[in-house]
């Protein structure tokens, strides 16, 4: 992994970036493989990954589909293990999910038979068993505040917008306040001003909660907006980390202030660059 260091490409590294770096590592990956058996032969998903995380960082992962992007998250939130290698919080080795880990995912898993307020409070509930009714339904309005969504606490998902349901999704999964908000595509089925005002809010409760961040995008422009860092994972079968690039910009961080940078156009051209020249499909094999 050679790895594109805007320590030395773009010297103006932000300072929260800097000493997001330094310090205990929150989440390590050690040489993690993943294997599954099939009736032609075991077929090796991911192989020799290896990544650290510190606590407060916001870390995008980006690859073409098949890359393994979501295999390695679940193996971080629990739901899978590793055939080789380890995953490990705060220096333990994850081997199921915990609610220092919380997961929302591009379809929203919300329950249908419930409104925004009662699907929040089914987290809160059963988390904090030793609190008072009345408390609990405090925090879910606190919740549904910080998203926007105190009009709609009421409304059941079939009457929602895709981006309230993402938003409820988000505060559900923020209420048991995780230590790693991890998101598969969250934002990948909305459209492009929902997607930009979702972005802004997401910003917004990393701040304010200061959790740690890993997000699965296939957009290129959301992962220089909103990362730390973007983690590029080459093709499947057998993928891996192929770079990793150190976003420089400040925060917090404006649109349009970013798209006038000069340095955003040559990460973006670089991360093009993978995906599509470097590690571009071979559609002639699929």
């Amino acid at each position: 992994m050679t790895g594109i260091n805007s320590n030395t490409l773009f010297p103006q590294i932000s300072q929260t970036q800097a000493q997001k770096s330094q310090g205990t590592p929150l989440l390590q990956i050690e040489d993690v493989a993943k294997v599954y058996p099939t009736p032609e032969g075991p077929y090796t998903v991911l192989t020799g990954v290896n990544l650290t995380v510190h606590e407060g960082e916001f870390i995008c992962l980006i690859g073409h589909s098949g890359c393994g992007k979501s295999t390695l998250l679940n193996m971080v939130a629990g739901f899978q293990q590793p055939t080789y290698g380890e995953v490990r919080l705060k220096n333990k080795r994850i081997t199921q999910p915990g609610p220092d880990r919380m997961m929302v995912f591009q379809n929203y898993s919300l329950l249908p038979w419930m409104s925004a307020f009662e699907n929040i409070y089914l987290a809160v509930d059963a988390v904090y068993t030793d609190r008072p009714h009345s408390k609990k339904k405090e925090m879910v309005s606190e919740l549904l505040e910080m998203v926007g969504l105190t009009e709609a606490a009421d409304k059941k998902p079939s009457q929602l917008s895709g981006g309230m349901k993402q938003r409820v999704a988000i505060a559900r999964a923020l209420a048991i306040r995780p230590e790693i908000l991890i998101l598969d595509e969250p934002f990948g089925a909305l459209d492009a001003i929902t997607k930009e005002e979702l972005q802004e809010e997401l910003l917004k409760i990393w701040r304010e909660y200061g959790v740690t961040v890993l997000m699965i995008t296939h957009d290129i422009d959301e992962a220089l907006f909103l990362a730390d860092r973007i983690v590029m994972m080459t093709n499947g079968p057998a993928a891996h980390i192929g770079d990793v690039i150190d976003v420089p910009f400040s925060r917090p961080r404006k649109r349009v202030r970013i798209m006038e940078d000069p340095q955003y156009y040559e990460l973006r051209n670089y991360a093009l660059d993978f995906l599509y020249r470097r590690y571009a499909h071979d559609d002639a094999a699929e």
